[in-house]
């Protein structure tokens, strides 16, 4: 997930923008570059890798310049190498840009017949050529932008500097995110409000198909139509202090010890302890009359999906279907009338799930949302915001961004159950006293460092992994399944536990560590059933258990 800043400042812009690449590591990439306007030239640096190589570079080659624009690239189109490496540049401007343009081939086939010259294999260097050529036929920068923008089909957030217009830039967004930051004669673009922090608490977020001209004096927004609008001047809340590590080694390690606070600042939003009972953030809303929840997330959201799954049908007794964003659409899904479309996002926008929303939305579903950034495009288009507090997630892996997600869909599934008749007011009480004893246990669970040192040595020298669960612990065996091969580059699987013997049986020997979560419970005796068969055949078993 690649990251964008942009400044139209009064000083020196070039360190600015490499500490706003910096806030922005957490999302991963392989290469990054700046783009400064100074004297009428575009000076541009880029260095595949680290930020420390591109901070090298600009030690060495220094880039002046009161406007500038930068960017961490995670590779799509090409390699990760320094040609590859955003900005991309013409004779007349260098851009900057998120997400993909899905129809570049046909486009760069047709820039080539024209005679334009590539130096890179990126989808993003066929936009700059194309606003090169609007502005070679003498439009202006805005005109060249709003005759391009129609010609691209994909995801962008786009940040385009001009050699010839050195006090303004243009972005612009279809699909990933972009924000206005407005500071005391600065403006600023960014890809999140993390990145903006340290500059302005004062920001917009441009609406799908926005496009934006900024100056020093402000900001001009234009919508999908090219009508001059306004966008809500909002403070982000984003502190510079909340993307410290802090006594931690790293972010993640941060984050996971940030668990019991931040589940409990999330449930204090959906439980009223004053007569122990769940509730909604928008008391007002009524779901008394849903009749089957569609749930779409992706990733760690998709499994937090799974584990409610399994909450609403025991609770609600609510019948549930689950897709993983990307495909959902693509199998044009019976929607019923009187359905509830939940949708699961740490960020509020990414794009195949806002992407599945809005299909939702067109076919009469009410929209329910749970996203810990409630200024994101999916919370401007729910009916329903159920807002997690988690703070911002700096860790690529994601950690307390999804026990968050569980205690808001534990709550939720409690609140359905109550208003369908299903949850006496007694079990309703019990439930809330469990709710409310989570931080404490998530505090206890952290307290086992030494033996997790102890068993990681049994993991590290395996290439293979398998975890297993039954019931709600089969999504959790998928999620650790997934943290372990996100962060370890360990081969990882999570399987149903019962379902060892018809086939992932095959792979057990004493090289492949097998994860097993079993605490007490109905299903615990049949769990360590199937951990005897691993047993067996010589499976090494860490056992994760209550009891």
């Amino acid at each position: 997930m690649c990251g964008i800043i942009g400044i139209v400042g009064k000083e020196d812009v070039a360190e600015r923008l490499v500490d706003g690449l910096r806030r922005m590591e957490y999302r991963g990439y392989d290469s990054a570059g700046v783009c400064t306007v100074s004297g009428g030239e575009l000076i541009r640096r880029r260095a595949p890798g680290k930020l420390s190589n591109l901070v090298l570079e600009l030690a060495r080659n220094p880039a002046s310049g009161t406007t500038g624009i930068a960017h961490t690239r995670w590779a799509t189109h090409g390699a990760p190498t320094a040609a590859n490496a955003h900005p991309h540049a013409t004779e007349h401007l260098a851009l900057v840009h998120n997400g993909i343009i899905e129809n570049f081939r046909p486009l760069r086939a047709e820039l080539s017949a024209r005679g334009r010259k590539f130096e890179s294999d990126t989808d993003t260097e066929v936009v700059a050529h194309l606003v090169s050529e609007q502005v070679e036929a003498g439009k202006s920068p805005q005109d060249a932008v709003r005759a391009v923008l129609p010609q691209l089909r994909g995801a962008f957030a786009l940040a385009i500097a001009f050699r010839a217009y050195p006090d303004m830039l243009i972005g612009a967004r279809l699909g990933s995110p972009l924000v206005v930051g407005y500071g005391e004669g600065e403006t600023y673009l960014g890809s999140d409000a993390l990145a903006l922090a340290p500059l302005t608490q004062q920001i917009a977020y441009l609406d799908e198909g926005d496009w934006v001209v900024i100056t020093r004096e402000g900001a001009q927004i234009f919508d999908k139509d090219d009508q001059p609008v306004s966008r809500e001047i909002t403070t982000s809340g984003a502190s510079a202090a909340a993307i410290e590590k802090g006594i931690f080694r790293h972010f993640m390690q941060k984050e996971i010890f940030e668990q019991p606070t931040v589940v409990a600042q999330t449930l204090r939003s959906y439980i009223r302890q004053v007569d122990q009972s769940v509730a909604l953030p928008q008391f007002e809303f009524d779901l008394s009359g849903i009749t089957r929840i569609t749930i779409v997330a992706c990733g760690t959201s998709y499994y937090a999906g799974l584990v409610a799954k399994y909450w609403f049908e025991h609770f609600a007794r609510l019948p549930v279907d689950i897709d993983v964003a990307s495909e959902f659409r693509y199998r044009d899904p019976v929607l019923e009338r009187g359905g509830l479309a939940l949708f699961i996002s740490q960020s509020g926008e990414t794009a195949d799930t806002l992407a599945a929303l809005k299909h939702c939305k067109a076919a009469g579903q009410t929209i329910a949302v749970v996203v810990n950034v409630p200024t994101s495009s999916m919370a401007r288009e729910a009916d329903l915001l159920l807002p997690t507090h988690a703070g911002p997630e700096i860790g690529v892996a994601s950690t307390k961004a999804f026990t968050c997600q569980l205690a808001v869909l534990a709550a939720l599934a409690a609140y359905l159950a109550v208003k369908r008749g299903r949850m006496s007011r007694a079990e309703e009480c019990d439930l809330v006293a469990q709710l409310l004893e989570t931080p404490a246990q998530l505090n206890a669970a952290l307290a086992h460092d030494d033996e997790i040192a102890a068993m990681a040595h049994l993991i590290a020298p395996a290439r293979d992994v398998l975890y297993l669960g039954r019931g709600q612990d089969y999504p959790l065996a998928l999620e650790g399944a997934l943290k372990l091969k996100e962060i370890s580059y360990i081969h990882a699987e999570g399987y149903a536990a019962g379902e060892m013997k018809h086939g992932p049986i095959a792979l057990i020997d004493e090289a492949v560590p097998v994860i097993v979560l079993a605490p007490s419970g109905p299903l615990f005796e049949k769990t360590v059933s199937n951990m005897q068969e691993v047993r067996a055949r010589g499976g090494k078993i860490v056992l994760i258990c209550d009891a």
